[in-house]
């Protein structure tokens, strides 16, 4: 499974509105599945998911592959980073 955690506009495809909660979803993890793919899976349209993706802690592309036992954070495109360039993307 993989550990997603959710922003702001996105939180709607958790059980959870609340911003002191956190918004988390459980999705299993397949053999050559992506960020891209993962995200697919819960629903979500890619138009809003903005540029900020993390895996496991790094900046990364949707395109990155996923397995079994990591954490994504997403956030919404209302959401940009204003730094991103002091993070290395990976993926």
């Amino acid at each position: 499974m993989i550990e997603i955690h959710l922003y702001g506009k996105l939180r709607r495809f958790t059980d959870t509105l609340d911003p002191k909660r956190e918004s988390t979803l459980l999705v299993p993890a397949y053999e050559g599945d992506t960020i891209r793919d993962i995200i697919e899976r819960i629903g979500m349209p890619m138009d809003e998911v903005g540029s900020n993706i993390f895996l496991n802690g790094e900046y990364s592309h949707p395109s990155r592959p996923v397995k079994d036992g990591d954490r994504l954070g997403i956030f919404p495109d209302d959401m940009q980073l204003l730094y991103k360039w002091h993070f290395k993307k990976e993926g």
